[in-house]
């Protein structure tokens, strides 16, 4: 599965809880045990989104790198 398409599939899976969330709120009560529990799942949800955001892909090099350690291109220096 693409990047794009992870992160446009966790959206709308934040929007279909977001919308559950109010359902079970409207008719167990905001203040209910339920209610509490389904909006815990738009925010596990929410933490998932942003955690993923923040997992950039490697771009080539780093690809590169990963696979031949040993090579010129790859090599760190301590100064």
């Amino acid at each position: 599965m693409s990047e794009t398409k992870a992160k446009v599939d966790i959206q709308e899976q934040i929007q279909a809880e977001v919308e559950q969330a109010r359902a079970v709120c409207d008719i167990s009560g905001s203040n209910s045990a339920e209610c509490a529990a389904a909006w815990d799942a738009v925010e596990e949800l929410q933490a998932e989104a942003s955690h993923q955001r923040q997992n950039k892909p490697k771009n080539s090099l780093e690809q590169y790198c990963d696979d031949n350690p040993e090579a010129v291109e790859c090599r760190v220096y301590d100064e």
